[in-house]
């Protein structure tokens, strides 16, 4: 870690305002472009993580006892702020990630779409009633609030992601603790302020900044009732383990090997413009990115990489803020080299490299951690870059001799987030979506993210618990089920004596 002293120093956000961290661990935060620390990050201490649960803990009794309509009116104020300092936050999300204004802009909107999902939350948390189910006996159900939630959240979507969860969560009346990534925490300090602004209450929504130490201190404290995340599939699986050890309600969002199967009905140069911003779109740090396209037929394949080398070769690279700029710099120089592993590894398993992107620069911006799109072909189930995540602008080609060999290649790979048929032949798409293992497909949609008021989540090893995010499950992960049971002895029976008192009595 560089020197603090010389650079400014990001906060907590605990019980309605900033906090400044008072332990000794710091993280640098990057110009992805630039290659140069910006800033440092505080790593939360034990005792402060205990501050905000306590913060969260505090503010539990009043809010969750608020009107769902009122907190609605709330969340109504937060989504006008959001609109209104929109580009603000899409330039922090850009500034300390690397993506594009425009991929900034496009994630900072989606995420507001979740803020107008919860803002129908009195609709959401109505229950369902059964009168007479016995004589004189009526049963209904209840959704409440859970408690203290947490959410950890990576650094691809510093202002989506977080968006997925805490505002269904306060919607439905917990309060909640956010620990975004190290890597580009200033999102999550700007929307905690920006929740207070709008009106709610300080304690409700609090932000720990910090490591695996501050995660552990979260996943174990007592007062936490759930933990909502995001991230690669090993630390899905920890955190789901742990968080459950520890007696707590977890949703954890791991992994994606994303395929999109190309039939040769297809056509060519809608899947090409699909794959290039599936694929390259946000340097391919995203989830739901396109890793693998899957040929059927050698005449397909064929005929995706004549049309798609040209196009990926031209990428326009550079700052977020460039002019045109279509791709900037991965987020961190570690995870660029380790992305340009990935294709050093398919490179010596033997697939063919049509395009190589490792050795981009981008003038006046030499020191900055960018690498260009990379075309891989001939790719097999046995290579490294066909098992793993590679989380880069890496896209791998898959040749299938027929369909049943591509929906074979994308049911038998371990992770299950999101898949995509391109086709003219409305059978092979309805059967493909019927059969393929898979939480998310897209029909002629490459990137088949479902909108706020769908849910999100994957199958297999790309979701760990019963729940996937926003959406009518989201309202389900922060609520807990209570069915009531009750009867009541008739007081409208002749000769009844009530026995209230009177007003001068009291």
């Amino acid at each position: 870690m560089s020197d603090t002293g010389k650079l400014p120093i990001l906060d907590h956000f605990i019980d309605g305002k900033r906090t400044a961290g008072a332990g000794n661990r710091f993280g640098d935060i990057h110009d992805p472009a630039g290659g140069q620390v910006q800033a440092h990050v505080p790593f939360a201490t034990p005792a402060e993580v205990d501050a905000a649960v306590q913060a969260a803990s505090t503010a539990l009794p009043a809010w969750s006892r608020t009107p769902p309509s009122q907190r609605a009116r709330i969340l109504f104020r937060y989504r006008d702020l959001l609109e209104s300092h929109r580009d603000e936050l899409a330039r922090l999300c850009a500034s300390e990630h690397g993506k594009t204004l425009d991929d900034a802009r496009g994630s900072v909107t989606r995420g507001i779409e979740i803020v107008e999902f919860a803002c129908g939350i009195p609709q959401l948390l109505k229950g369902e009633i059964n009168e007479n189910v016995a004589g004189g006996v009526d049963s209904y159900s209840l959704r409440q609030p859970l408690g203290v939630c947490v959410g950890i959240t990576p650094f691809n979507f510093p202002a989506m992601v977080p968006m997925w969860m805490y505002p269904i969560a306060l919607a439905c009346g917990n309060t909640f603790v956010l620990k975004p990534s190290e890597k580009d925490p200033s999102c999550g300090l700007r929307l905690a302020e920006l929740a207070v602004e709008a009106g709610i209450p300080a304690g409700v929504l609090n932000v720990v900044n910090g490591d695996k130490e501050t995660v552990d201190a979260l996943l174990n404290h007592p007062d936490v009732a759930a933990v909502s995340f995001v991230g690669s599939t090993p630390i899905a699986e920890y955190v789901h383990r742990t968080g459950t050890a520890a007696g707590k309600r977890v949703q954890a969002l791991g992994g994606a090997k994303n395929h999109l199967v190309v039939m040769p009905d297809a056509d060519m140069e809608q899947v090409t413009d699909a794959l290039i911003g599936a694929a390259y779109g946000s340097a391919g740090e995203r989830c739901m990115a396109v890793s693998v396209a899957v040929a059927v037929g050698e005449d397909t394949a064929d005929a995706l990489i004549d049309r798609l080398k040209p196009r990926v070769e031209s990428l326009k690279i550079g700052p977020f803020d460039g002019e045109g700029v279509e791709m900037g710099p991965l987020v961190t120089k570690e995870h660029r080299d380790k992305v340009k592993g990935y294709v050093d590894s398919g490179v010596a398993e033997g697939a063919d490299l049509v395009v190589d992107g490792r050795q981009v620069k981008v003038p006046g911006h030499e020191e900055g951690f960018f690498i260009g799109g990379c075309i891989l072909d001939r790719v097999t189930p046995q290579m490294k870059v066909y098992k793993e995540e590679i989380f880069g602008p890496v896209l791998s080609v898959v040749r299938a001799k027929d369909y049943e060999e591509a929906v074979r290649l994308v049911n038998e790979h371990e992770l299950g987030n999101g898949a995509a048929i391109f086709t003219r032949d409305g059978d092979a798409a309805r059967d493909f979506t019927h059969r393929v293992e898979i939480g998310m497909v897209g029909v002629n949609v490459p990137i088949p993210v479902p909108t706020a008021y769908y849910s999100f989540g994957g199958w297999k090893r790309s979701l760990f618990g019963d729940h996937s995010m926003h959406g009518p499950e989201g309202v389900r992960f922060f609520t807990r089920l209570k069915t009531v049971t009750s009867r009541w002895p008739s007081g409208i029976r002749e000769g009844a004596v009530f026995n209230f008192k009177r007003s001068t009595e009291a």
